[in-house]
């Protein structure tokens, strides 16, 4: 069993749902990461995924793009994320997901990437545009280093693709819950719940569902289907305004908490 897994039974013994934060690295400037993971970290989150900020992100929508942008006009690259975990590595005890796109991956090298992640604590990789098909290479990079690669399946995913995508991915299962890019939604379709019983029941890893989730209501019933969720552009909105009662309303919604929300 893999650190993320035993993070996410983990929390399910203690009788909660995985939350997992996606932050932008760097939106506010790099100095910014360590008391984000640090504070993070304080709330109990089971993992977090840590966004890098590129120029190309097709899987993104318009909060984690424009966090992205911001990122990028401080000046933040792979290489500074890297070696900005490095240099707190000591003081993190929570897996680090690192969610990025192939070309930086390559320009930096992949054999010399895999060791700065080793170095930064990253437990896992998420890299939307590397289909299942191609992934091989990453994994044969990443897998000496215990380090997961994690596979997303989408919703218009056929049967015979589910399970293959459940049986070649590491760490948890990414159950993309909406059509399209990232972004807060105010519903989802009618039928998820047969997704997911399909998914966890091909899956013999934990699944956890992303993309749409913006709400404390939404963490509870996404959590329902699934073993944990992962909140990206709520996030990010949370931590550009400074707002870390929505972030803390978020992690104890998955603790099975619904507060009255102040938004």
């Amino acid at each position: 069993m893999t650190t993320l897994q035993q993070a996410i039974e983990q929390t399910k013994i203690a009788g909660h749902k995985a939350f997992v934060p996606y932050i932008m690295a760097g939106d506010g400037g790099l100095e910014t990461l360590r008391p984000t993971i640090l504070k993070l970290q304080q709330l109990e989150v089971t993992a977090i995924e840590v966004g890098i900020p590129f120029t190309d992100p097709v899987a993104d929508g318009p909060t984690i793009e424009r966090a992205g942008e911001r990122a990028l006009a401080a000046g933040v690259t792979l290489r500074k994320v890297l070696e900005e975990l490095a240099s707190f590595r000591a003081e993190i005890h929570v897996p680090l997901v690192v969610m990025t796109y192939f070309n930086p991956i390559l320009a930096y090298g992949l054999e010399e990437f895999a060791k700065a992640c080793v170095a930064g604590g990253v437990k896992g990789l998420i890299v939307p545009d590397v289909p299942l098909e191609e992934s091989a290479i990453l994994q044969k990079a990443l897998n000496p280093h215990s380090i997961d690669i994690i596979q997303l399946v989408s919703l218009t995913s056929p049967p015979d693709r589910i399970a293959r995508i459940a049986a070649a991915s590491q760490g948890f299962v990414y159950a993309v819950t909406v059509n399209g890019i990232t972004g807060a939604r105010s519903s989802f379709a009618d039928d998820l719940d047969d997704h997911f019983a399909r998914l966890r029941e091909a899956s013999e890893i934990p699944v956890m569902a992303g993309f749409g989730i913006s709400t404390p209501e939404q963490v509870i019933s996404m959590g329902a289907l699934s073993d944990g969720v992962i909140v990206g552009s709520a996030i990010v909105t949370a931590l550009h305004e400074k707002n870390w009662h929505k972030i803390e309303s978020l992690v104890l919604a998955s603790k099975g908490v619904l507060e009255k929300s102040t938004l």
